[in-house]
Formats: C-alpha cells, structure tokens, sequence
C-alpha cells in the first residue's frame, strides 16, 4: 500500500520505479520493491505529495561534500517514531538521565540527530541531562554524581567524541550506558566497530557498549544492545542488495542463513518522502531478525553518521 502511494503521488520515485521497467501491478513482494538511491536526496526534492515541509533535515557529510536534505512533510511523524521506538528498546525517556555528546552535530544546524536527542533530553526532565561540546571536565564530574547517585543514565555521543573522552578520562560506569552513534568525520583514523567498542569498554569498565543506527534520509532508527547486533522496531526493516544488480534483493522472509550485501531499508514512518531506500552502507542480515553494519561501500560519500569499516 505505502508503495503505491508513493509511485503515485512521488514523481522522482515514480520516474526511478519507471526507469527498471517495474509495474505496481506486478509487484507481489517486498524483495520486488525498487529501492531508491539514497544519493536522490541530495539532488532532488524527494516528496510525495506536495507540501511545504515544517522542518528540513540536512546530513553532516564533509567539506566540500553536497548535503542530504530529508525535506519532512510533519515533524510529529519523526517525534513519534523515535519516541515509540526508544520506549521499546529502553522504556520511558523519564526513567533515564540522558546526556548528548555530539559535538560535531551541536556545531550546525538541521541535525535530525540533535533533534531526537534533544527531545528525549526534555522528556527525560533530569536536571543533569543535557548537551555537551567540549566541557570533557565538566561530563566526567557529572558521570561521577550521577554513578554515586546510582542514577540510570544513558550517554548517546558521536564516536570520535567518545573515544576522545574516553582516553582522558576512563571512569568505571555501573549505572550509564555509552551508545555510539558512528562517526570520524576525519577527526580520528577509521576504526571497525569492534575495535570502537574494545576501546570503550576497556575505558568505562563495560560488558557491552550500545549504538544507534540512523541517517538523515530516514525517521526510524535501529539500535545495537551488544556486539553490534541491530535490531528495529516494528515499522522498519532491513533488506540486502547485491552491490552490482540493485533488483536482487533479499529479506529476512524465510531466510535460513547470515547473508551480506548492501544495505536496503523500509521506513513506514518515511510515509511522505520515500520509505525504500537503498543506502550506500554494507551490512548483514540475520534470519532472526538482527542486522550489523559492515562499513561503507566502495567510492561512497564519508557521512558523519557512519563508520568506515571494511
């Protein structure tokens, strides 16, 4: 249904869906579905219908890098997705303390990542949380109450900013947990998630280090508890690609092995953009479910959100 509504009503997904020469009428399951290039989003207006957006998201990307623009139809759709997906993987916003380390992001504007972050801080209403740039002093002192205070807190940050703080001040955490979002953005030499995670865990005395996995170009996120391993809420889902024949696609639907490619997404809560993308990372999929981003693909973008990986 989402599909058709969207060949009818978007004229660049239209045009792409016409250019493979793939009917609507034939199109009977979801590996069927083209998946627009995620590089549409930098170079055109990707709306279905026609609206005036009430707010436009552009991704960090590099210098001299053409952003991406999610131009977002209504606002409320991005706020109740983030929010219902957050309460299924980590409960109520309220329960927790949530600092945001995102330095990278709190220098510019039109982060769709500063703005979730900064929503769940308000709803969380602990007079800790907050956002930090550079004040590593003033974090490490304020992990330090909240840890003697036995407070729950959850410190979401960008991943050169965690290491950095993180060999400067290794503190050992019981009660926080560290959720990387991905991202060197040239500030730090590339390393692969694992390594990432070693460096902090061994830094804060964890089992297990968390992350998000989002981009500007979609209004869901999935989110990784433990080695890696993502997982989304209902309402997306993770598709593969052979990287030379974007038609060959693979689900999770009746999936009986780990099978790699690159990365398609389905995002209903993209209702009025495009909700199948084709991104530029390379991943995994699990028959359980469960994905892992591998890295990025060869000749692709740097993004602020990802992490070079292969």
């Amino acid at each position: 249904e989402t599909f058709r509504f969207q060949y009818e009503y978007n004229p660049i997904y239209h045009q792409y869906t016409d250019a493979l020469r793939v009917s609507p009428a034939k199109v009977n399951r979801i590996e069927q579905i083209p998946f627009l290039p995620i590089r549409f989003f930098k170079s055109a207006s990707i709306q279905t219908t026609l609206f005036q957006p009430s707010v436009i998201f552009e991704s960090s990307g590099t210098t001299g890098i053409l952003p991406s623009r999610h131009e977002v139809k209504d606002v409320q759709l991005y706020e109740d997705s983030f929010n219902r997906a957050f309460e299924l993987f980590y409960g109520k916003p309220e329960d927790w303390c949530i600092i945001g380390l995102l330095p990278s992001y709190l220098e510019r504007q039109h982060s769709s990542l500063v703005y979730m972050v900064d929503k769940l801080i308000r709803q969380s209403g602990h007079p800790s949380g907050g956002f930090y740039l550079h004040e590593f002093d003033k974090l490490a002192s304020v992990l330090q109450q909240l840890e003697q205070a036995k407070q729950k807190t959850l410190l979401i940050g960008v991943t050169f900013a965690l290491l950095d703080f993180a060999e400067q001040y290794p503190i050992p955490l019981s009660y926080t947990t560290v959720m990387e979002t991905g991202g060197m953005k040239g500030r730090r030499e590339e390393l692969v998630r694992p390594q990432v995670h070693e460096l902090l865990k061994n830094a804060f005395n964890l089992s297990s280090i968390h992350s998000e996995y989002g981009m500007t170009e979609l209004l869901s996120q999935g989110y990784s508890k433990s080695d890696g391993m993502f997982y989304s809420p209902p309402w997306m889902k993770i598709l593969v690609r052979d990287d030379e024949d974007p038609l060959a696609v693979t689900s999770t639907i009746g999936l009986n092995k780990a099978t790699a490619g690159a990365v398609n997404v389905i995002d209903l809560a993209n209702l009025y953009s495009c909700s199948f993308i084709a991104t530029d990372d390379a991943g995994r999929i699990f028959p359980n479910g469960g994905f892992e981003v591998l890295g990025r693909l060869d000749n692709s973008d740097l993004r602020g959100c990802s992490l070079l990986a292969i």
